[in-house]
């Protein structure tokens, strides 16, 4: 049987994404919107340069596991057709979903997820500014996709689809699209939230491609007007130095597993817990300060 291929559109895309962030610059210094900062940009540079590099290594690693799940424990075979085409999008969609849900309810994979909410600043940059190390477990959320009998192939090219969509919504350039579009999709105003540090933007709109999933369950936020987002952590990194940007949190999580008198179970409650979690009692959880930020707009109406 003949395997099929698809070529690798991230690495063709790359000479877009330069060209994009360029009129994107051009756009907003027309609009007098500053949202480039020359070593904020630069950092991001170099970790979208060092996820493509590792990425040789992390997606052998997520192919070799999806054909073996393929190979020998899929429960059917799904052709590679139009019609399954349009299965793979919504399955993929909804597993990234809850990919990207998990990676900020659980410390570990916030670890790797929390390099893409490091900037301060919000552009097309902000988007190349991804993990050195996510690629090498997040695909875990995946692996029920070969096992139904999507081809590897074919789950590979839209998790590419999905990435490569989620470029363009890393902007301040684009208020708001057609209302319609608003409803279904992920848009710059939808994604601009999911990047803010307000309490009442945390954890919000966790959508890949379709915003319906945030609707579904309840982690959708709208942008709102009187409601400025501010951009990065709850507690910023406060670095320009890639290596830092991408290790720091490791280095905490493991710091707060593994030192001081704490139970095996703390211990292990500090890698599986949501950030922000401690033994006892203290942490501040982002769900705490949504609670107390909507708790103090209703005591002031």
């Amino acid at each position: 049987m003949h395997e099929p291929s698809f070529p690798n559109i991230i690495l063709y895309a790359i000479p877009l994404f330069i060209l994009a962030m360029l009129l994107e610059l051009f756009i907003t210094v027309k609009q007098g919107i500053k949202t480039y900062e020359t070593k904020d940009a630069f950092s991001s540079i170099a970790m979208g340069l060092g996820n493509v590099f590792l990425g040789f290594f992390s997606k052998a690693l997520v192919l070799l596991s999806f054909v073996y799940i393929y190979d020998n424990f899929r429960l059917f075979t799904i052709p590679i057709t139009w019609w399954s085409f349009i299965l793979i999008f919504f399955a993929d969609d909804f597993a990234y979903y809850w990919f990207h849900r998990i990676s900020h309810e659980c410390r570990l994979f916030w670890a790797s997820h929390v390099v893409h909410h490091s900037s301060q600043h919000y552009n097309l940059s902000t988007a190349l500014r991804q993990t050195w190390s996510g690629g090498f477990y997040t695909f875990i959320f995946w692996l029920w996709l070969p096992l139904l009998g999507f081809h590897p192939a074919m789950i590979i090219l839209q998790m590419s689809v999905s990435l490569l969509y989620q470029f363009w919504i890393h902007t301040e350039a684009i208020h708001k699209m057609p209302h319609w579009f608003e409803a279904i999709f992920n848009t710059p105003s939808h994604h601009r939230v999911h990047h803010g540090s307000n309490p009442l933007y945390l954890d919000r709109n966790q959508a890949g491609i379709l915003i319906i999933w945030d609707k579904l369950f309840g982690t959708f936020q709208p942008e709102l007007e009187d409601e400025k987002v501010v951009y990065g952590l709850v507690k910023n990194i406060d670095t320009y130095n890639p290596i830092k940007i991408a290790f720091t949190e490791w280095i905490h999580m493991f710091k707060d597993a593994f030192s001081g008198r704490k139970s095996l179970k703390n211990r292990f409650l500090y890698i599986f817990k949501p950030p922000g979690w401690k033994h006892d009692g203290t942490g501040i959880l982002s769900s705490d300060l949504r609670s107390d930020w909507l708790n103090k707009k209703s005591n002031k109406n």
